[in-house]
């Protein structure tokens, strides 16, 4: 976790060209009287609290050796300084996503991110209650972090918590673009995991259906996919298309550049057209 300061002429090399030596330091060149900025700003506020790196504050109006020695002509015009130096920047404001990758490309890195690699790994090693304890201490250290709450929701699904799961992705409104989706894959998920434990029907595509489903709440992607494609390509008006809607929501979970996701949305293509 890092933290935000405000920079003026007569600290800046103390505050960020020595301390960048120690950490990334990423300068905000900004104006009061810029309407981006202020869109900037808390987001940058976030990345303080979230990520390994200090956020230095530099007004231009109060601070125009500095914006003149570093060429600022546009604001917010946001830098970061690695040993003394600029390493990488940008002008305006980008997205969240495209931020984070931003940061990850300057190998500026989330102690949530850290935290939740942590929790993967438990999962992956059947080792359920330290990732269920380091859930709950992420959700109390971050408890608006949008990603943590997505997150710790997929989680709580393969944990058989539910109840706590669709308490997490309900707070998170339609108008929030980046995770909406996410969200609503997760409630699907939710359904996933009561039809796996409690199948709905007793033939033989409801087994398959049934057992697709627990695959996906066990993170079994690739072997979920192709059991639900299977039923598409048997039976497209199954359970209200029922699979293809399925294939979509583990698209959903794994985003759009996993590999998965590509091989699989051709192959659903061909089945249906």
């Amino acid at each position: 976790m890092g933290y935000s300061i405000e920079v003026y002429d007569h600290n800046f090399e103390e505050e960020v060209l020595e301390q960048s030596y120690r950490i990334p330091v990423i300068v905000d060149f900004f104006a009061t009287w810029c309407g981006p900025c202020q869109m900037l700003k808390p987001m940058l506020e976030n990345v303080a609290k979230e990520y390994d790196c200090v956020v230095a504050k530099v007004d231009i109006d109060n601070n125009q050796y500095l914006a003149k020695a570093y060429q600022i002509e546009g604001v917010p015009d946001v830098k970061v300084f690695r040993d003394g130096k600029v390493i990488d920047g940008f002008v305006g404001v980008l997205p969240e996503p495209q931020l984070a990758e931003f940061l990850a490309n300057c190998q500026i890195f989330s102690g949530i991110d850290r935290a939740l690699e942590a929790v993967e790994a438990s999962l992956a090693k059947g080792d359920k209650m330290p990732a269920q304890t380091k859930l709950e201490e992420l959700l109390e250290s971050y408890p608006e972090n949008r990603r943590v709450m997505l997150a710790a929701a997929q989680y709580f699904v393969t944990l058989d918590r539910p109840e706590k799961a669709m308490e997490l992705v309900s707070a998170i409104r339609e108008d929030e673009k980046p995770y909406y989706g996410r969200s609503q894959a997760i409630k699907a998920l939710i359904e996933f995991a009561r039809e796996c434990k409690e199948p709905t029907g007793e033939s033989e595509i409801d087994r398959q259906f049934a057992r697709a489903c627990c695959l996906t709440v066990d993170q079994q992607y690739e072997e979920a996919l192709t059991l639900f494609l299977e039923i598409v390509e048997r039976d497209r008006k199954y359970r209200d298309d029922a699979a293809r809607k399925a294939t979509l929501v583990i698209f959903e979970l794994l985003g759009n550049d996993h590999p998965l996701t590509a091989e699989y949305r051709k192959k659903l293509m061909l089945v249906l057209y």
